[in-house]
C-alpha cells in the first residue's frame, strides 16, 4: 500500500491546541494509550497487522515543514514558542508496542511523554481504519459507493431537505482513506446550501489545502490528565483543573468546553460564571443531545447568560437527519454547530470500525472517563473506575461547586 499519513499536519485540530498547552504546563507528564475495537466479529489477520507495523513506521518517519509551521503560526492562538517545539519534534516509533493478539488480532499501545502519544492517536488510528478497509474489501467498489453516498448527502442539503446550520467535517480517525475524506471536503466546500453552512474539517492537513477551518479545541484526554495525573487532585475536580489551565493557555481564545469527561452534571458544578462566561460554548459527545442541551441552557440562564450568545456543538454519532432534529429543537434558543465523522468520511455498504485510543494512565496512575452513557470509556483497573465513581458521588451528594 501506499503512504498512508503523508504529513505531520494530517491529524485532528484539537492535538495542536491541547499540545501547546501540553507543552507549556505538562512537559514532565507521561502517558499510555490503549487501542479499542468496538465491534463484534471483526478480525485484524497477521497481514493486516504487519502494514500496519509499516505505515506507522513511514509515519514516524515523518517531519513538519517550513511552510506547514508558518501555516500553523499564522493561527491567532498558536504561540512560536510551541511551533519552534514543533520544528524540532518527531514521531517515536519506539513509543509504540503493536501486535498481532487480542481479541480482534490487533493490539497497539504508546507509551511515552503525553507530548509525544498524544500526537500519535489520530494518525494511528486512520491507518489502522484504511489499512481494514482496503486489505478486507474490494475498495474500488466501496469507493464507488462512497462517492455515490455522498453526491447523495450533499444533493439533500443543498435542496434543504436537511438544514444543519454550522457544521464541519470530523472524520479522520476511522475514515474510509485519505482520497474519500479529501473528496468529502472538497466537494462540501463547493457546494452551496440554502439552511446549512460547512465551515471546515478537524483535519489540519485538509483544512490547509482545501482553505477552510480547521476545527477543534479539547478532548477527553486533557481532562482525564490534566485533573487525574497529579495524584494531589481530586479526580471530582478534573474539570475545574482543566479549565483552569486552558483559560491560563488561551484566555478568552479557542474556547469550546468538553462536557462529559466525568458526566455533565460534574461538569456543571465547575462551570460557574467565569468559565461559561469565558467559553464561547461546549461539546455534547454522549448522552441523549436534547436532554443534554436543555440542561445547558437552564445552566446558562441560571447564571444569568444568555444562551442565544453561546455554541451548543454535537459531535456524537450523528448523520444530517439527526443535525436537522437537534438544530430544528434549538433554533432560536442557543447556537448550535455539528461535528460529523463517519457519516461523511466512510459512509458505504461496508460496516465501519468503531475504534478509539484513549488514555489509560498517566504518570504512573490509571485514569478513567465516565461519560454521559455507558461503554464509551476505556481503562485497565475496575477499581479505580469505582474509586472515580465515589469521588464524583461524594461530590455531588454534598454540592459543592468549584474550588
Amino acid at each position: 500500500m501506499e503512504r498512508i499519513i503523508t504529513s505531520l499536519l494530517e491529524t485532528d485540530m484539537y492535538k495542536f491546541s491541547m499540545g501547546q498547552a501540553i507543552y507549556h504546563q505538562f512537559s514532565d507528564y507521561k502517558t499510555t494509550w490503549t487501542f479499542l475495537c468496538r465491534n463484534e466479529g471483526v478480525f485484524f489477520t497477521p497481514e493486516m497487522v504487519e502494514e500496519i507495523k509499516r505505515q506507522i513506521q513511514l509515519y514516524c518517519d515523518l517531519r513538519f515543514t517550513e511552510e506547514e509551521l508558518e501555516y500553523l503560526n499564522n493561527i491567532t492562538w498558536i504561540k512560536g514558542s510551541y511551533v519552534d517545539f514543533l520544528r524540532l519534534w518527531k514521531p517515536r516509533y519506539a513509543d509504540f508496542e503493536i501486535r498481532a493478539e487480542g481479541e480482534h488480532g490487533l493490539t497497539i499501545e504508546t507509551k511515552g511523554t503525553w507530548l509525544n502519544t498524544s500526537m500519535y492517536e489520530i494518525p494511528t488510528l486512520a491507518i489502522v481504519n484504511e489499512v481494514y478497509f482496503k486489505m478486507k474489501y474490494d475498495y474500488d467498489e466501496l469507493y464507488q459507493r462512497f462517492e455515490q453516498k455522498l453526491a447523495e448527502k450533499i444533493d439533500w442539503l443543498a435542496t434543504g431537505k436537511y438544514n444543519i446550520s454550522v457544521f464541519s467535517e470530523f472524520g479522520l480517525r476511522r475514515r474510509l482513506s485519505a482520497e474519500a475524506q479529501d473528496l468529502a471536503v472538497k466537494k462540501l466546500k463547493k457546494a452551496v446550501f440554502p439552511g446549512s453552512t460547512f465551515v471546515g474539517t478537524s483535519n489540519v492537513y485538509l483544512a490547509k489545502k482545501h482553505n477552510v477551518k480547521p476545527s477543534g479545541t479539547m478532548a477527553h484526554e486533557w481532562i482525564m490528565c490534566v485533573g487525574q495525573g497529579n495524584h494531589k487532585h481530586n479526580p471530582a475536580y478534573s474539570n475545574w483543573y482543566a479549565l483552569d489551565a486552558w483559560v491560563k493557555e488561551y484566555g478568552v481564545l479557542n474556547g469550546t468546553a468538553l462536557t462529559d469527561a466525568i458526566t455533565t452534571d460534574c461538569f456543571l458544578r465547575d462551570f460557574q460564571l467565569t468559565y461559561a462566561t469565558l467559553f464561547s460554548g461546549v461539546r455534547h459527545d454522549s448522552g441523549d443531545p436534547i436532554e443534554w442541551g436543555e440542561k445547558m441552557i437552564a445552566h446558562y440562564k441560571e447564571l444569568g447568560i444568555d444562551p442565544a450568545t453561546k455554541t451548543l456543538l454535537f459531535s456524537d454519532s450523528l448523520d444530517f437527519e439527526r443535525a436537522d432534529r437537534i438544530n430544528s429543537h434549538f433554533k432560536g434558543r442557543a447556537r448550535t454547530a455539528f461535528g460529523i465523522g463517519t457519516y461523511i468520511a466512510n459512509d458505504t455498504d461496508a460496516e465501519p470500525l468503531n475504534i478509539v485510543m484513549k488514555t489509560t494512565r498517566c504518570n504512573g496512575m490509571d485514569v478513567a472517563k465516565i461519560s454521559d452513557i455507558e461503554g464509551k470509556g476505556v481503562c485497565k483497573n475496575k477499581e479505580y473506575i469505582d474509586y472515580l465513581q465515589r469521588c464524583i458521588d461524594w461530590r455531588m451528594r454534598n454540592g459543592q461547586v468549584s474550588l
